[in-house]
């Protein structure tokens, strides 16, 4: 079995996916990209092969137990194990002016929707990695969240959380939640997991509003995916340290 480690990033094809899956090849990792769209994944693989990078199309649709079966297929046969997984894939659910989402007028398929990527979509790609991470000397999973899914800056009037999104933010303190169940029946082991913050990127998903770039957006995730083995589980991050849960 190659030396070089592996990782997978899902939601690869482009903004902060596209930059972590940059950032750890740079690294010398040899990166799965995950995407749903074929013709998208390609291009982004293309593009990162002619910047230098290790890469190979995953077809992955975090939504889809078929997807995800055979994207774990895929990856033992390519390498054989995996040594990081970014859970990157994510969306954010329809909403109003000014990203608004009511509470008191959400359309309940809108929160199912946002839960089954954003939640399921994460547990089911976690579990399905899971026995190609435990091949790994020093498996490390790193869970795309926000800020917004803080509960404590969230309750906290003085500090500007942005918009009332009452989809999206319980997805991400959702995320978070289930990030803190996987750290506790992986204590004692060589599996680190954390959730990391990009903060506001300028990428489609925000609408291309937002003070940071992707490629800052990604080093967060960068980081907790190449931690030492002393280095911190269950907890969540941003550039800046420790986010409160």
């Amino acid at each position: 079995m190659s030396e070089t480690k592996i990782a997978l990033v899902s939601g690869a094809n482009k903004g902060i996916g596209y930059e972590i899956a940059t950032g750890l090849g740079a690294l010398g990792y040899r990166v799965g990209v995950g995407a749903r769209d074929e013709a998208r994944l390609e291009t982004a693989v293309e593009k990162l092969r002619a910047a230098g990078v290790d890469a190979f199309g995953v077809p992955l649709e975090v939504t889809s137990d078929h997807s995800v079966t055979d994207a774990a297929e895929l990856i033992d046969r390519r390498a054989g194990r995996l040594d990081v997984l970014v859970n990157n894939a994510g969306i954010s659910g329809e909403s109003g002016p000014g990203w608004v989402q009511d509470p008191t007028a959400l359309d309940l398929d809108v929160v199912r929707t946002v839960v089954e990527t954003n939640v399921l979509g994460v547990i089911r790609v976690t579990n399905a990695m899971l026995p190609l991470l435990q091949r790994s000397a020093s498996p490390r999973i790193v869970n795309v969240s926000s800020s917004v899914g803080s509960l404590t800056l969230q309750a906290d009037p003085s500090i500007e959380i942005g918009p009332v999104m009452a989809a999206y933010a319980p997805s991400k303190s959702f995320l978070n939640a289930v990030t803190v169940q996987y750290a506790r029946q992986f204590a004692g082991t060589n599996i680190l997991i954390n959730a990391a913050c990009p903060g506001l990127v300028a990428t489609d998903f925000t609408g291309f509003r937002g003070p940071r770039t992707p490629e800052q957006g990604a080093a967060i995730a960068i980081r907790l995916g190449t931690l030492p083995d002393n280095g911190p589980t269950g907890s969540f991050f941003d550039d800046d340290g420790v986010i409160p849960w």
